[in-house]
């Protein structure tokens, strides 16, 4: 498990501000695997080798939102799903956004 991973995702009330570029590119190198989009969320598409198996990595991906606190937008579709992740309150980035690909990064896909 990734030191990201083993943090928890801290509810974001607009007190925390979004982070800087220098400080999200440094998050980001730690979940290799994501896109950081225009400095402002996290996208990864993670494939899957039919339609039931992706729909089931999207209820494990709820699991870990809903006990996190913390809710991605997805995008199910044959074999693909698509995960973008940012802090509403503040229309950005926080570690809470990089905590949560982590723990995605780490959910069984099959």
């Amino acid at each position: 498990m990734s030191e990201l991973a083993r943090k928890s995702c801290l509810p974001c009330s607009g007190g925390v501000p979004r982070l800087d570029a220098a400080a999200a590119a440094t998050l980001q190198s730690q979940v290799p695997q994501w896109e950081l989009v225009l400095g402002h969320h996290l996208r990864r598409i993670f494939g899957f080798k039919d339609f039931r198996t992706a729909l089931a990595f999207v209820n494990r991906v709820g699991e870990v939102a809903e006990r996190e606190g913390h809710h991605p937008n997805l995008s199910l579709a044959w074999g693909r799903v698509e995960v973008e992740i940012w802090t509403h309150k503040v229309d950005g980035l926080t570690e809470a956004d990089f905590v949560l690909a982590a723990k995605l990064d780490e959910l069984p896909r099959d």
